[in-house]
């Protein structure tokens, strides 16, 4: 699935079954929950604390639901996020295409 077809598919899916979408502003409080739990679970499964009872590693999915809110607010605010990124990757190669092989610290 592309970018383009992953915010259509979310599109589709508010059309048919959210009935609209949340404002923007309740969508960016939601993709800060979602980022917390993400967190949570690293902190869980790569840091110093261990899952409570009751807690799963569910790291892919934690990432997949900042992804769904992610696209809801590319979606609501207009935004082809396929152009969006590519545009990321080339400033990220102009500014970046010797900084981090000359970066000792992660050599």
């Amino acid at each position: 699935m592309t970018i383009k077809e992953a915010q259509q598919t979310v599109d589709q899916w508010i059309k048919t079954y959210g009935v609209r979408y949340f404002s923007e502003l309740t969508n960016m409080a939601v993709l800060t929950e979602e980022v917390g739990e993400l967190a949570r679970v690293i902190a869980r499964k790569y840091g110093d604390q261990s899952f409570k009872e009751g807690e799963k590693d569910n790291l892919g999915e934690e990432m997949a639901d900042i992804l769904w809110v992610l696209l809801c607010l590319a979606n609501q605010t207009g935004i082809d996020l396929t152009e969006e990124f590519d545009k990321s990757i080339e400033k990220k190669t102009k500014r970046d295409y010797q900084r981090h092989k000359e970066n000792e610290k992660i050599k």
